[in-house]
């Protein structure tokens, strides 16, 4: 992980995340850029990757860049929607997204990403809608 990774985004990743072998390449206040290594478990047909990891790529770079510039009394936040649209096959290469946050609310952020190949394709395109809220769970 590079210099540019806040402590905070380098402890223990879920398992989700780690499931998928995704890797935080940089953070900065308000963006994620995150990488979806390829390999042959994450392949639907062919060489091609699965639309679902895609997604998961998309929800994951987003929560990261949500959760990169929140004040310390938010505790807890939930993806509240997500949208992707898939602009062409990836085939057998790693996958990038970047994420940036459009708006923050009080409560409600939100994030535009973009996935493209290591050569600048553009693979897909992602929004998401993240709520956050505080205190103890309900």
């Amino acid at each position: 992980m590079s210099e540019r990774i806040p402590n905070e985004f380098r402890g223990q990743p879920e398992p989700f995340f780690t499931l998928l072998g995704l890797q935080i390449e940089e953070v900065q206040p308000d963006f994620c850029r995150m990488r979806l290594p390829f390999r042959p478990a994450l392949r639907t047909g062919g060489e091609v990757v699965h639309g679902g990891a895609i997604a998961s790529l998309i929800d994951n770079a987003g929560v990261v860049a949500v959760w990169s510039n929140v004040p310390p009394e938010i505790t807890r936040g939930a993806t509240a929607s997500m949208t992707v649209n898939y602009l062409t096959a990836a085939e057998g290469v790693d996958l990038i997204a970047e994420a940036r946050i459009v708006r923050r609310g009080r409560s409600v952020v939100f994030v535009d990403v973009t996935v493209s190949s290591p050569d600048g394709e553009s693979v897909a395109k992602g929004t998401l809608v993240y709520k956050l809220s505080g205190g103890s769970p309900r």
